[in-house]
């Protein structure tokens, strides 16, 4: 039997049968590199590029020349959050973090900045108070994920954001599991949304996005050709090319341009309305289960739910759930300060995220094997 995927936070797979299509043809159909010669290969290439670099401004309602390609959604957060904050400088980042944030911003600290973390609680005005304590005048910067990678918990965003505004702070947020599946865009106050084009907005890997309001202007962590003010040893003063640095992904950039086309065809409440509701099926089937013990605190949600087995580690229930035709992950995600602050270290929790190709079907056959295991062991 097939194995069923459900391991879509770290990347959504399968891809789009258009998102497939879009990144076999173009090596093909755009060879050249955009903006770095004058002739017909390279003007094509170049137009692709910002065909897709207007539709991804389009979704998160920025400009085209606030509209960064990056790597991944690490890289974006690295060119935030090291573009912003200096030596001397301080930093608040939330308790539900990806080593994405935590690691820079530990490596900040190293070099004199301040970094202080803001414990999220059970409900959103808990963690607004936990925000509203540290942000002070001589903040710099606040960086919160919109969506926690370990329980699919959405944060109160918008509501950090105006805190951040009244009081003229930076705030980035890292978007990778939110984007795609709940509307998030500058409109909702922040300054940066950094995310990933792999998960999603089913891209394939090697795609991350950085969006900008403008108001903030990085310094440079990564210099290099730009195909502008070549003359110059200073890098490039003006975005996009700012951080933009070297050969863009051309073939990945198509690639996510038809992942958003996609997302926006399908609809984007329809996506996480089916989502959702495997999440219920899952959650409904395994609530009442001896042993079984589901992480849900909190007030809403994107598609991703995380349990354990009592007695059993995390990555000996996503073994045993792989040899059984079932792709989870097991383990801390990338995200130890979220897995301290839900009580699961040092194993972490199985993580369980749909995407639209799942079935209630292939649901609830992960469901009896999950029972089968906590009633039985391995």
């Amino acid at each position: 039997m097939k194995t069923a995927y459900f391991d879509n936070a770290a990347t959504t797979y399968p891809k789009p049968p258009s998102v497939l299509r879009a990144t076999a043809e173009a090596p093909v159909k755009y060879g050249g590199n955009p903006g770095r010669s004058g002739h017909a290969y390279s003007y094509n290439a170049a137009a692709m590029v910002y065909d897709a670099r207007c539709t991804a401004a389009k979704m998160f309602k920025s400009s085209p020349e606030n509209t960064v390609f990056t790597g991944n959604c690490t890289h974006s957060l690295n060119l935030a959050i090291k573009g912003i904050v200096r030596p001397g400088d301080r930093l608040i980042i939330s308790s539900m973090e990806h080593n994405s944030v935590a690691r820079p911003a530990y490596a900040l600290s190293k070099a004199g900045a301040t970094v202080d973390v803001a414990v999220v609680g059970k409900t959103d005005e808990e963690t607004l108070d936990s925000f509203r304590k540290l942000i002070t005048p001589d903040t710099r910067c606040v960086v919160c994920t919109a969506a926690s990678n370990v329980t699919g918990r959405i944060m109160p965003v918008r509501e950090i954001a105006e805190m951040c505004r009244s009081m003229g702070v930076c705030f980035i947020v890292d978007g990778a599991q939110a984007c795609g599946i709940i509307p998030i865009s500058l409109e909702d106050g922040m300054n940066f949304i950094c995310t990933a084009g792999h998960k999603g907005l089913y891209g394939v890997t090697g795609t991350g996005l950085l969006i900008s309001d403008g108001k903030y202007v990085p310094e440079t962590i990564i210099e290099g050709g730009t195909g502008a003010t070549s003359l110059e040893l200073e890098q490039t003063g003006f975005m996009p090319e700012r951080l933009e640095s070297g050969t863009l992904n051309t073939v990945g950039i198509a690639s996510l341009k038809a992942g958003i086309d996609y997302v926006n065809a399908y609809g984007m409440e329809d996506i996480y309305s089916h989502e959702q509701s495997l999440c219920e099926i899952f959650i409904d089937g395994l609530w009442s289960t001896n042993n079984v013990i589901v992480y849900r605190n909190g007030e809403n949600f994107v598609p991703i739910v995380s349990f354990n087995i009592d007695g059993i580690p995390s990555s000996a229930v996503s073994g045993a759930l792989s040899e059984r035709g079932f792709a989870l992950r097991g383990g801390l995600h990338c995200a130890p300060l979220a897995h301290k602050t839900l009580g699961t270290l040092p194993e972490g929790t199985v993580r369980f995220s749909p995407s639209v190709f799942n079935s209630e079907a292939d649901v609830r056959r992960l469901i009896g094997e999950v029972k089968k295991i906590a009633k039985d062991g391995l």
